[in-house]
């Protein structure tokens, strides 16, 4: 997937195999956006191909190879015969043996991974890359938010949808791109930002990386082509690996650059007084929930501030901001139920979202936790058997579907195997195999004052407004 032609944002149509992913659709908007001409295919329709098409943007669905002739078809310019060849965007996720994906191949069309678009967009602005195993997108999404507030107005893409700007991207006049920095497959080192923010380093995805140490590699390339480097030093690896020029934690006694104190912790929100470099800024209140995500905030003071935004700015913004899409989103509250999607999948993103989660119940805004948990690659699931078995400790009860493969071969790793280790630790555990009967399931299981959390980086989701609805009718009975 690589060229000897560097990307062109001058005008050559782009086509986007796997159009509807949540990296691709934001690359393909800024795009499109910039009037350059794009297409692309995805096997689903969406909400966010459908933004897409309003834009202009040509959305097929199916990949064929006869999709490549879209531009040869309806031509930019009568002249320009080169503008007819479009430049072919992939994401790791696309097999070899894609037939849309050969077919570019045989006719030549250049091709790049959907990071080189990114690279090249990067290049443009006086970027802010946000990279770290987890907290990226809310992280991104924040400072995006605040930059936004604060009238940088600037350019945004993350791997979330944000209210604010009706997507997972915005196109601004301002200087600065704030960019949300995948290290999942290793291309994390085309990024060469003004500033890069690096949350944490954990093995995530052990189908690309033999180990912690190759993770580690590929963020200290990373920091090595950063300007200025910022970075979380609550995380071990961050601090003895990566020699940030800014630190942030929320530990006083780190000698941290930005840090806080009378820290609150509540149902509703949380509450810290910041401090910068040992002078007090003030006082934040943040609705996201837990510490996870004041350490988030945190990132955003502190980025926010390099690059001269005013603390009262910065305050009121982050105490606005509501989140992004999957990052505890509640869909809503039926039969005194709340319902709650979260994009967690990793066991220490799955502790620190039942963690969040656990301090509605202890302020009596709900009476149970109920953790509904879909397991995410074969792969995953298998090299962090006993960290899934451990982390659920904060929920009432957890029920288990089967794995979701992403695209991987099963292996002998599956959902009931993963149900019984966990229930050596845990005394509430249930496994429901089919998805597409567990909403009748969670009708019985579910009771009034539970906060219902889907958890997993699947398809979970696509089964809230069903159960909800049963419950309206179970209501109306």
């Amino acid at each position: 997937m690589s060229c000897n032609n560097s990307i062109d944002l001058n005008g050559k149509p782009f086509h986007f195999i796997g159009i509807g992913g949540i990296g691709m659709s934001a690359l393909a908007y800024i795009l499109a956006k910039r009037q350059v001409p794009v297409a692309g295919s995805d096997l689903r329709s969406s909400q966010i191909t459908e933004r897409l098409e309003k834009l202009g943007a040509y959305i097929f669905s199916s990949q064929e190879g006869k999709n490549l002739d879209y531009f040869r078809e309806n031509p930019i310019s009568p002249i320009t015969q080169c503008n007819q060849t479009p430049q072919v965007i992939c994401s790791t996720a696309i097999h070899p043996d894609n037939s849309e994906y050969q077919a570019a191949i045989d006719r030549g069309c250049p091709m790049f991974h959907r990071s080189d678009v990114l690279a090249a967009l990067v290049a443009e602005y006086e970027s802010i890359a946000v990279a770290g195993t987890h907290g990226k997108t809310t992280t991104s999404s924040l400072l995006g938010y605040v930059l936004l507030e604060a009238g940088v107005d600037p350019t945004v893409v993350v791997g979330g949808e944000v209210a604010a700007w009706g997507g997972n991207a915005r196109v601004g006049e301002g200087r600065y791109l704030v960019a949300e920095a995948d290290e999942s497959d290793g291309s994390l080192v085309k990024l060469q930002p003004s500033i890069g923010i690096v949350t944490n380093i954990e093995l995530d995805h052990p189908d690309h990386y033999q180990s912690l140490a190759d993770v580690v590699d590929i963020f200290q390339t990373f920091a090595q082509n950063t300007k200025t480097l910022i970075g979380c030093i609550d995380c071990e690896t961050v601090r003895s690996t990566l020699q940030p020029e800014i630190t942030y934690s929320l530990d006083l006694k780190t000698g941290a650059d930005y840090t806080v104190t009378n820290i609150h912790y509540q149902g509703k929100g949380t509450t810290a007084t910041v401090w910068e470099q040992g002078t007090l800024l003030g006082e934040i209140s943040l609705k996201l929930l837990g510490s996870h995500n004041l350490s988030n905030a945190l990132a955003v003071i502190a980025t926010a501030r390099k690059i001269g935004i005013e603390f009262e700015a910065i305050k009121k913004s982050i105490g606005r901001f509501t989140g992004a899409k999957r990052r505890f989103e509640v869909y809503g509250e039926e039969n005194s139920i709340l319902f709650v999607d979260d994009y967690a999948h990793h066991p220490s993103e799955l502790i620190a979202t039942l963690t969040g989660a656990k301090l509605q119940i202890e302020s009596k805004e709900a009476k149970r936790l109920v953790a509904i948990f879909q397991p995410h690659r074969y792969s995953r699931t298998e090299a962090f058997l006993q960290e899934f078995a451990t982390a659920f400790s904060a929920a009432d009860l957890v029920i288990l579907t089967d794995i979701y493969s992403a695209g991987e071969a099963p292996t002998e790793i599956n959902g009931a195997k993963l149900a019984k280790i966990m229930a050596e630790h845990h005394p509430k555990v249930i496994y429901h195999q089919n998805l597409s009967t567990l909403s009748q399931e969670l009708e019985t299981l579910l009771q009034p004052g539970d906060i219902a959390l889907f958890l997993g980086a699947g398809n979970l989701n696509q089964i809230i407004p069903e159960t909800m609805a049963r419950l309206t009718e179970q209501k109306a009975a």
